[in-house]
């Protein structure tokens, strides 16, 4: 497909995080996505699928790749970032999501590379998603009062949603807690 028809998927905006610092080849960022520390709390994907994400965002122009020699060995692919990739990698990490079910492994991606990326873009982050998680808490409510009373299920599934959303907002604010001590913490040394 042409880039014009689609766009990448949010685990392949977090594949562009891994090369945002320096260039890479494909079997270092599949380490990196199995540290327990990292993404693999939230996302595991198989080696075969990792390449062909990679080359997907290769073709879609977000990556460029060079062959790089190596001593006694066939050469490796190395991958970098173009500006065009860089760019929509920037954009996504501080885009919040839009719906809850969202939020468990995209804005998560998200969130770990925007505190790898320094308070500056943590913060704004958190700021938008909370803002974000506020307007869906009123449209959702908005939804529930238009279900007519009999349609129990309905109002359960909307309710459901309320609920996880009110979720996420209190966790957002434990994040900025958090964010505020550890900046804190910061200043004072």
């Amino acid at each position: 497909m042409s880039r014009s028809s689609r766009s990448p998927l949010s685990y392949e905006y977090a594949l562009l995080g891994f090369l945002s610092n320096r260039p890479m080849h494909a079997y270092e960022i599949h380490r990196r996505l199995r540290k327990a520390s990292g993404l693999r709390l939230i996302w595991t994907v198989k080696q075969g699928q990792l390449y062909a994400l990679l080359a997907r965002l290769e073709e879609e122009g977000y990556i460029a790749s060079a062959m790089e020699p190596q001593d006694g060995r066939p050469p490796r692919k190395m991958l970098s970032l173009t500006a065009e990739g860089e760019a929509a990698f920037q954009r996504w990490m501080v885009e919040p999501v839009r719906r809850p079910r969202q939020f468990r492994q995209e804005f998560l991606a998200k969130l770990f590379f925007a505190n790898n990326n320094g308070p500056e873009t943590l913060g704004a982050l958190l700021v938008a998603q909370r803002d974000a998680s506020r307007a869906l808490l009123a449209d959702l409510q908005r939804q529930i009062d238009a279900v007519p009373h009999d349609r129990l299920y309905e109002q359960l599934v909307y309710r459901l949603r309320v609920v996880q959303t009110e979720a996420h907002l209190r966790w957002l604010e434990e994040c900025e807690e958090a964010m505020l001590v550890i900046s804190a913490a910061a200043a004072s040394t």
